[in-house]
């Protein structure tokens, strides 16, 4: 069996008390597994990735990320430098004036000299096709075109774990077609939150549905 890099165990998390959106989830991810997390809207699939990271805490149960449990918000800085989460829109990850200074920012964070930041920045957009977007005004670019700036900030991080959210929002077919290319070049472990199953289909090796507040293995598209 491959490494496991997280589990949770038994996990409950509600915003209103009345209606929990996780009821006693479980899941596990194993390194090499690409994970497609499917579900009705409201399901909670957003949430289970924030609670992944610790970006929303639960109310019961147990995470364990990278071989440790995960219980205060001490514990989770590690746990988002190794786990990548992309969020469902890029505006709420994009934020500095221009495309290099969003892609270096975590390395920069990390402790990367300028240097080691901008060499970084180069490697990664050059790798998603993005040669020259370097000074592009980031508010500027398309919906496309920031999705993809987006995934080079998280991939910048060098994270084990990538944890996708809609993946494909604001995608045309031939940006998509590119997101499947880039995801099916890259040796990190996934769990991919979308409701495009053909997309799913070209990425995922394993699939779950998240209902009434609980995982289950599913079929494939």
């Amino acid at each position: 069996m491959s490494p496991e890099l997280l589990r949770l165990s038994g996990v409950s998390f509600a915003y209103d008390r009345e209606r929990p959106v996780l009821r006693g989830a479980d899941f596990v991810l194993h390194a090499g597994e690409r994970v497609a997390v499917t579900g009705p809207n409201g399901a909670g699939k957003t949430t289970l990735l924030h609670v992944m990271v610790g970006l929303a805490k639960p109310s019961a149960g147990t995470i364990e990320a990278f071989g440790k449990i995960r219980t205060s918000e001490g514990d989770f800085p590690e746990v988002r430098r190794r786990a990548g989460l992309l969020f469902q829109d890029a505006d709420d990850q994009l934020f500095c004036p221009t495309v290099a200074e969003d892609v270096a920012f975590g390395p920069l964070n990390l402790g990367k000299s300028r240097a080691e930041a901008r060499e970084i920045t180069r490697r990664t957009l050059d790798r998603l096709g993005l040669q020259g977007f370097d000074e592009r005004i980031t508010y500027k670019l398309s919906g496309g075109q920031k999705r993809l700036v987006a995934l080079a900030a998280v991939l910048a991080m060098e994270p084990e774990v990538l944890l996708l959210d809609e993946p494909t929002t604001a995608l045309d077919t031939e940006t998509e077609e590119r997101m499947v290319d880039i995801l099916n070049s890259l040796p990190q472990a996934m769990v991919i939150v979308s409701h495009d199953r053909d997309f799913l289909a070209k990425v995922a090796n394993r699939w779950v549905r998240l209902e009434n507040g609980a995982l289950r293995e599913a079929a494939s598209a």
